[in-house]
């Protein structure tokens, strides 16, 4: 994942003047909130997130079962 350090805010400048960061989010769409200097949080703006859903229910089926055929005697196992 390819970060643009213009959209980096630490955690604390987030807790300090969240508006700003708001504002920041208006303006980029995504801000990346730093604690201990390493990217920790996302902080997306919600019309965003709802339009990149992550998989569809198909996708997430198919992964499903590809987890489940590869791992079956442990979930068998599991089931005893």
């Amino acid at each position: 994942m390819n970060i643009n350090t213009e959209n980096l805010v630490s955690i604390s400048e987030a807790n300090q003047n969240f508006s700003k960061v708001a504002r920041l989010v208006d303006e980029k769409g995504t801000i990346i909130i730093l604690k201990n200097n390493t990217p920790r949080y996302i902080l997306l703006d919600y019309n965003l997130s709802r339009q990149n859903n992550v998989a569809n229910d198909d996708d997430m089926n198919a992964a499903a079962s590809r987890i489940l055929s590869k791992h079956i005697k442990a979930f068998e196992e599991l089931a005893k």
